[in-house]
């Protein structure tokens, strides 16, 4: 019985114990699903909380953001305003404007029908005067207008001829004034200042050293050098320099260009020195070719055959009184340019013809003729326009005016080279001596090189010697200087050197 008992205790407290474990697993759940909605309730609330602070923030963003897009659509907008609001004052002005003129117009309108009125009025009074002395004097209506002519002019004859004489001479005047006009414009706006050419160049020692290489040995070397440049070297004029002296700029460049590269060499001896002239040589071929190109942009006159644009360059190293040729001519062919525009005449034509004016003067010492027969030529060989040639080769009136252009050529040649500081023409003179005593010695037979130095006081002549003997080298002096003397002036002496050197070369294989 008391086991029973016990079994039936033990059964409530096992009953009873899984009905307290199960409250209390039920208790537990239940604290703990309430600590879950706690937590999960705080984080919402911070969530809530963080959301509406991102959302203040980006409606902050947001209006600042909106705020510095309009302000540029603000300004926009005023300036847009202020455009209309000036618009509308100058349509209003416009309107005025148009109103004046059209009142304007009507009033020209008016005075145009009066004027015919007024001429309608007096034709017919003539016709009625002309039938009233034909019918007085039975006269045709053409005889009675002839009559009538003639009556008028008896009686103011004298009137009607001071009157034309007056408006000669005012027409005449009012023409000069419009050519001086031009004349003037087109002077003032090329009015550059012109510096004669110098007839010396010099060139910088770096040390007295390099002074003894280019003397050498026995005066080798320069005698070298002067004799394949044709320039006269000074040597003890300035302690730091060397003076090269010619009448022909072409010379002076080669042989400044020449001895500079043979200081910078370094070895100077005669074989070098006829090497480094005849490589400058070149080199102002290079230079004569873009002073060519850059004078034809310049002047405008483009499609030049490269030979006559060369033919051009070649005037950069020719003076006419002291006034460089090329500059000469390019100034020529802006003033044509100008002076055409203004008579309504060909520009192109007149620059080309302004430009090649001079052409012939960059080989006249090589060919017979005056300097224009000799451009014409070289222009007729390169197939020039016909008007171009008209244009250039009446400048010095050899030729007959046949175009417009070729008085404006002619007018500007000779604005270029009058106007104030444009020549020297003592300088031109000077030349003019040394080129005829070159060209006097050349003319002799078995003459090679030819060359006036020492300020024309000294010709040095350079002789074949194939074709003239030792003995015959002192008549040719002798024929020389007496050619000199009877065709020639000059101050003072001249030195007349014939030079003949037999130069043997061989190469050893």
């Amino acid at each position: 019985m008391s086991l029973k008992i016990i079994l039936i205790l033990l059964a409530l407290s096992g009953v009873g114990g899984i009905a307290l474990g199960y409250v209390l697993r039920v208790l537990i759940g239940l604290a703990q699903r309430g600590s879950v909605e706690l937590d999960t309730k705080q984080k919402l609330l911070q969530a809530k909380e963080q959301a509406a602070e991102i959302i203040a923030d980006a409606e902050y963003r947001g209006a600042v953001i909106e705020t510095e897009r309009l302000a540029p659509l603000e300004e926009r907008e005023g300036k847009i305003a202020a455009r209309e609001e000036r618009l509308a004052a100058r349509e209003e002005f416009l309107d005025s404007r148009q109103r004046d003129l059209d009142e304007k117009e009507d009033a020209a309108r008016a005075r145009e029908q009066e004027a015919g009125r007024a001429a309608g009025e007096a034709e017919r009074l003539v016709r009625e005067r002309t039938k009233e002395l034909g019918k007085v004097a039975h006269l045709s209506e053409e005889a009675a207008r002839e009559e009538l002519f003639a009556e008028i002019e008896r009686t103011h004859e004298e009137a009607i001829l001071l009157r034309l004489q007056k408006l000669e001479a005012h027409g005449r005047e009012r023409l000069e004034d419009k050519a001086r006009a031009i004349l003037t414009s087109a002077i003032h706006r090329l009015g550059n200042a012109v510096t004669a050419d110098v007839l010396s160049v010099f060139v910088a020692l770096p040390s007295e050293e390099v002074k003894g290489k280019i003397i050498g040995k026995e005066g080798r070397n320069i005698k070298a050098f002067e004799r394949a440049t044709g320039v006269d070297v000074l040597i003890d004029d300035a302690p730091d320099r060397i003076t090269l002296s010619s009448f022909d700029p072409l010379r002076r460049t080669i042989a400044k260009l020449a001895l500079e590269k043979l200081i910078a060499d370094g070895r100077i001896q005669p074989a070098k020195i006829e090497e480094a002239v005849e490589k400058t040589r070149a080199d102002v071929a290079d230079i004569v070719r873009q002073k060519g190109e850059a004078a034809a942009y310049e002047a405008g006159v483009i499609g030049l055959d490269p030979k006559l644009v060369a033919l051009l360059g070649r005037l950069h190293f020719r003076t006419s009184y002291g006034q460089n040729v090329l500059q000469h001519s390019v100034e020529m062919a802006h003033i044509a340019g100008m002076l055409a525009f203004e008579l309504g005449l060909d520009g192109a034509v007149a620059r080309a013809g302004a430009l090649l004016h001079d052409i012939g003067k960059a080989v006249d010492h090589e060919v017979q003729g005056t300097h224009v027969e000799i451009g014409r030529r070289i222009l007729e060989k390169f197939g020039i326009d016909k008007r171009v040639i008209q244009a250039m080769q009446s400048h010095h009136e050899e030729y007959p005016y046949e175009t417009p252009e070729s008085v404006v050529v002619q007018v500007a040649d000779a604005v270029s080279a009058s106007r104030p500081g444009a020549r020297r023409d003592t300088v031109d003179r000077y030349l003019e001596r040394l080129g005829d005593l070159e060209r006097l010695a050349r003319s002799f037979e078995g003459v090679e090189k030819v060359y006036a130095l020492s300020a024309g006081r000294e010709i040095r002549v350079f002789i074949n010697p194939g074709k003239v003997s030792d003995l015959a080298m002192h008549a040719l002096a002798r024929d020389i200087a007496r050619r000199i003397q009877e065709e020639l002036k000059y101050p003072g002496e001249i030195k007349v050197n014939v030079i003949r050197e037999n130069r043997v070369v061989e190469f050893a294989r």
